[in-house]
């Protein structure tokens, strides 16, 4: 599981949507928002946790779509389907996800706290906004294991993995925010959301690989 964890870091690098690709997203994502509300610092340390939420979420979706098409190109994807009775496809799924979220999706929370201060987030706003990113952006993964998993035969497939996930990633968006205000907010609270943020992680933790293993025998058939 430690070889498929590393060969999915260097896949996610290789294809080249890795993290400069997402963290140049979600830079972008991030710079063009004092443009549309003005130069009004109040509001945009308001919604500074929420847009730093969007544009994590946004970026995160980048290279979903390669999470199994690179192994059904090369042939190792009917490997692992074929040792099913040696290594849970469900476990090497989950393995993959975190590989992935690792080479794609955790420089978007290391860079998180210098975007946090473009938005003059305050300083415990922007540790609670990269607290719940840390927590909750694996759960985005997750769920996007699925879509990537009935897209995978799909050539052209990113659009539809993005429509397929995007509904299903709101109350993660939603309890993500509402923790990153409720650290700078009173009287919102911060650790009711939190717990339910993390609640979330640990249930698409368990959903999302087993959902998405059904999903590849399905295809395989």
């Amino acid at each position: 599981m430690l070889a498929l964890y590393l060969r999915e870091i260097g896949l996610s690098l290789r294809t080249g949507s890795g993290a400069l690709t997402g963290i140049l997203f979600f830079l972008a994502v991030v710079a063009v928002v004092p443009f549309g509300v003005g130069p009004d610092l109040n509001l945009l340390a308001r919604i500074g946790p929420a847009i730093l939420w969007i544009g994590a979420l946004l970026a995160s979706l980048l290279g979903l779509d390669r999470l199994f098409q690179a192994d059904r190109e090369d042939g190792s994807l009917d490997l692992i389907l074929i040792n099913d009775h040696r290594h849970m496809l469900a476990l090497a799924i989950f393995v993959k996800c975190l590989g992935h979220w690792t080479a794609s999706v955790l420089p978007l929370v290391i860079v998180s706290p210098l975007l946090g201060l473009f938005m003059n987030i305050e300083p415990l706003g922007i540790v609670a906004a990269t607290l719940t990113l840390l927590v909750g952006t694996p759960a985005i993964t997750f769920i996007g294991a699925v879509g990537a998993a009935l897209a995978v035969a799909l050539p052209r497939g990113s659009l539809l993995v993005s429509v397929l996930i995007l509904p299903l990633t709101i109350p993660v968006l939603i309890f993500g925010v509402a923790a990153s205000r409720g650290a700078v907010a009173d009287p919102d609270p911060f650790l009711p959301p939190f717990l339910i943020l993390t609640a979330l992680t640990l249930f698409f933790a368990v959903i999302g690989p087993l959902a998405a293993s059904m999903a590849l025998k399905g295809n395989s058939d």
